[in-house]
């Protein structure tokens, strides 16, 4: 794993400036000035990745998205602005190193984000020493493990599946300490504080969120990265490159759609 230098405060002015852009009601990260504390800081989330990688029940070797066979929960939900009404469940199952969320959950989450209940799972395999498999690897884990603690320190949708589908775009680099940076400048989120989740109680915080995440998908019978779930049912799959088993469409607005159906029917 690399370690780039630190970003230059030309960059994080730009950075910021387009922050204020994309989101103005969200302030942007003070730049940080302690150049020995970053370091400290990332080598303590560098021991987790050494950890995971020595783990005897992860496999290291790069595998194509796809199922993922699980043997088998709880995750921070998402919450949208509060309504009278109830919100509608709404739940991608997914891995970090999968970019197939992007291309139906993220854009319509920007058009329902009011009226669902969102939750983001993880896909792989609880094993016997309270530990996780996942189909990538180590560093697969630990993207897994980053993410959920974006969503627990910042629950807003926008800051949090922001910065996770931001992650998405350079997938194969997670978790590269620059990407995490760059992503977390970009959507409001404090580095030091996600370091901070990640390795807690020597990583045993951050892999009980990822084992009950987990878990969750395991229970609801998920085993394909992404899949999306809507009101507690399978909505659609993404198999091969292509949206399957998806009976009211796999488009954008065939979500949005069957979200504002169940919003709007009676309780």
């Amino acid at each position: 794993m690399s370690f780039p230098a630190d970003i230059k405060e030309s960059n994080v002015d730009r950075q910021n400036e387009q922050h204020e852009q994309l989101f103005p009601d969200t302030p942007a990260p003070a730049p940080r000035n302690h150049r020995m504390a970053w370091i400290s800081g990332f080598l303590t989330i560098f021991a987790l990745y050494l950890l995971l990688s020595f783990h005897p029940n992860i496999p290291v070797p790069y595998r194509p998205c796809g199922s993922h066979n699980v043997r088998l929960g709880k995750v921070a939900h998402i919450k949208g602005v509060a309504t009278d009404k109830p919100l509608v469940p709404l739940e991608a199952h997914i891995m970090s190193k999968c970019p197939d969320a992007k291309t139906l959950v993220l854009p319509a989450m920007m058009k329902v984000v009011d009226k669902v209940n969102f939750t983001l799972s993880y896909i792989g395999t609880p094993t016997a020493n309270d530990g996780v498999d996942c189909l990538h690897g180590p560093e697969e884990c630990l993207g897994n493990i980053i993410e959920l603690c974006a969503s627990s320190l910042y629950p807003d949708p926008k800051i949090y599946l922001g910065f996770t589908m931001c992650l998405t775009k350079d997938y194969q680099d997670i978790p590269q300490k620059s990407l995490l940076e760059d992503c977390a400048l970009e959507h409001g989120i404090d580095f030091e504080k996600l370091n901070e989740c990640a390795t807690r109680d020597d990583g045993g915080f951050g892999m009980g969120m990822l084992r009950d995440s987990v878990r969750r998908s395991t229970d609801a019978g998920v085993t394909k990265s992404c899949t999306v779930r809507l009101d507690e049912k399978i909505y659609c799959v993404r198999d091969g490159g292509q949206w399957t088993d998806c009976p009211t469409g796999a488009g954008v607005n065939d979500l949005v759609i069957a979200v504002q159906k169940l919003y709007d029917s009676p309780s």
